[in-house]
């Protein structure tokens, strides 16, 4: 599985964008496109101010004193964390590290192998730790939000408190058991939401400014910098709190295919930064002036007439935010199959108009265990937030180093001027992961625990099916040789035409050997189909399908997807009658192969990882299904072989 892909293209130049939201845009579609990618990309980061202060300077106070200067300190670097990561490394550099319009960690993956060739294992194994931190945020993000926007209730009437995680946990099975429904006619209503929220934070941020207008020299870096070494002993604890700020910034770039750079771009630059700086200013003013709200400052800006209802659209915010998270995981799952770094999984389209709308019955229980066992766990956001930060910047730096290979080979950038720019975002990223380093104990094993599982997984599949794929191999028959006995053998003939699917087109597949073996007949017309995996995100018609005729009645097709692609057999081979290769469904016998899996006495793997590639396997979803094969017209054979 080192190749990806087969026919590699040159990387995109990465001032191109060839999506259909990177063309010249009309204004009220820059605009429609603009509020989208505020409700869905930047809800994680937009409900950040609800615990990313009140951590921070809770970490500065370290239960004594609250100084002005901390505030101060403390608010510089929030805002130039905001600055230097989301803005100038993900918007104004990532954004542009597209693959035909597409981002994200496996993106980064996929355009640096086609770019780099050699040491593709270690690229691979990057995009894996990077994959399986991103699932650690799309676990914590949902517990976290949720837990942040209820307790709000506990100013509102202090006897609520115990019913905290109660409704929280009410709210989040709530919310999971949707997702079977789709996002669809529900994602109208996620822009105008976290319109509204950002304009609220806004104003409720305002409001509170000029509380103390000392506050305003924080966008000075010289203070934040300043704080850091007057105050060594609790430095690192600080930054491990300042880092909240910017989770759900990698967000901006897993999200770029379905709404474009200057979508996303100017919905960050016009709207979500300022309000997320107003806002964060307006705490910090406030607790300059009145310290005593150290322990929920977001919810003391808000009037006590309003607070009620601004509980209820932070909750909604919230969930906006948590939904994101959920989508983004079902995504990265089915680019992770396509990718071969995870096993088949029932993927439902709950969207005819947007292909990218899906839902992973899977992913979307394993996703709910794991939020409910946190929310269970911790109990508050602030227990919780020990386990974010890890899981967030870890992603952040595989983004970042992977990055590095694109802008160097892709953009043709020498390497000493590629670190010159990327050092310094990598730099930041490994300090603040360093920083949450020291919470390991309180809670950010959570993420580590969860990071080390989910790369033994994808790692005991890929090597489990790089075995399995040497070993058919070695005892395969040459497909040519056997076409060369049936031409003088002459089995008995039957209608209709036979598709034989297998990874290796040289080879006979065993699905076509039992049937002869068995059955002792051969179809009119026989189709040896090869599906392969593009590391473009997704291909046109005229690049899907390949067709070779190897004797009378025997061809190869060779069929490619792109990995943001659901594979559809049938369809690809319905691309053949352009080629003037006659295809009918009800006239077609599909053969597959069903493997008994059972481990050998000498194996490539240990033998509790034998175990675990047979346990994948076996929860593997059906070929017909994930190929979208009518069951009516499929033959399954069985066969067994050892790993």
């Amino acid at each position: 599985m080192d190749d990806i892909a087969t026919n590699v293209q040159n990387a995109e130049n990465p001032e191109t964008d060839k999506t259909e939201t990177g063309k010249d845009l009309t204004p009220g579609r820059l605009r429609t496109l603009m509020f989208g990618a505020v409700g869905v990309v930047f809800g994680d980061i937009g409900t950040s101010p609800l615990y990313a202060l009140r951590e921070s300077v809770l970490a500065a106070s370290s239960g004594g004193e609250l100084l002005r200067s901390s505030v101060v300190g403390v608010l510089s670097l929030i805002l130039w964390t905001l600055i230097l990561v989301v803005t100038c490394k993900y918007v104004l550099i990532l954004l542009r590290a597209d693959n035909k319009g597409e981002g994200g960690t496996l993106t980064l993956v996929a355009l640096t192998q086609r770019l780099m060739g050699k040491n593709r294992r270690v690229i691979v194994l990057i995009g894996m730790l990077g994959a399986a931190l991103f699932y650690g945020d799309s676990i914590i993000a949902p517990a976290m939000s949720v837990l942040s926007a209820v307790e709000g209730v506990k100013l509102a009437t202090p006897a609520l408190d115990h019913y905290v995680v109660p409704i929280t946990v009410a709210i989040l099975v709530a919310l999971f058991v949707s997702q079977r429904y789709g996002t669809a006619r529900v994602a109208a209503f996620f822009g105008p939401i976290m319109v509204v929220w950002f304009i609220a934070i806004a104003g409720v941020g305002l409001t509170h400014i000029f509380d103390d207008p000392a506050v305003f020299a924080a966008f000075n870096p010289y203070f934040g910098v300043r704080f850091l070494f007057q105050h060594p002993g609790i430095a690192i604890v600080v930054l491990g709190a300042v880092c909240l700020s910017a989770t759900g910034a990698e967000a901006l770039y897993a999200d770029l295919g379905h709404f474009g750079r200057k979508p996303i771009s100017m919905a960050w630059l016009y709207i979500v930064f300022p309000a997320l700086a107003l806002n964060y200013l307006g705490q910090g003013a406030m607790l300059m002036a009145h310290p005593e709200a150290i322990q929920n400052p977001f919810y003391h800006l808000v009037p006590e007439w309003a607070l009620i209802p601004f509980i209820i659209l932070a909750t909604l915010a919230t969930i906006v935010a948590s939904q994101a998270g959920i989508t983004g995981a079902f995504s990265l799952t089915r680019q992770a199959i396509q990718l071969g770094l995870l096993p088949r999984m029932e993927i439902r389209f709950t969207s005819a108009e947007h292909s990218g709308q899906i839902y992973m019955p899977k992913v979307n229980r394993m996703l709910l265990a794991g939020v409910l066992i946190l929310v269970v766990a911790f109990q508050t956001s602030s227990a919780l937030s020990h386990a974010y930060g890890i899981s967030v910047f870890g992603a952040m730096l595989m983004d970042g180093i992977l990055a590095v290979f694109v802008i160097w080979r892709g953009w043709k950038w020498g390497l000493a001027a590629t670190l010159a720019l990327m050092l310094p975002f990598i730099i930041i990223d490994a300090a603040f992961l360093s920083a949450n380093m020291g919470k390991l104990v309180s809670g950010g094993w959570v993420p580590i625990v969860l990071a080390a599982f989910l790369v033994v997984v994808m790692s005991t599949w890929r090597k489990g099916t790089g075995i399995l794929f040497a070993k058919t191999r070695k005892t395969d028959v040459p497909l040519n040789e056997l076409i060369d006995m049936l031409t003088h053998s002459h089995p008995q003939r039957v209608k209709g035409m036979a598709v034989f699917l297998t990874s290796d087109p040289e080879t006979a597949p065993s699905a076509l050997l039992h049937n002869l073996k068995h059955n002792k007949v051969l179809h009119e017309k026989n189709v040896i189909l090869t599906i392969a995996t593009d590391d473009s995100p997704r291909l046109i018609d005229g690049e899907r399908v390949a067709l070779e005729q190897l004797s009378e009645d025997f061809w190869v097709v060779r069929m490619r997807f792109g990995y943001m692609e659901s594979p559809n057999i049938p369809q690809g081979l319905s691309l053949l009658r352009k080629l003037g290769f006659k295809f009918d469904i009800m006239s077609t016998s599909f053969f597959l192969s069903r493997r008994s899996i059972r481990p050998a006495a000498q194996s490539g793997m240990p033998l509790w990882q034998d175990h675990l590639f047979i346990s994948l396997a076996r929860n593997a979803s059906d070929a017909t299904d994930f190929f979208q094969i009518p069951t009516g017209r499929v033959v399954e054979v069985g066969t067994q072989v050892t790993v």
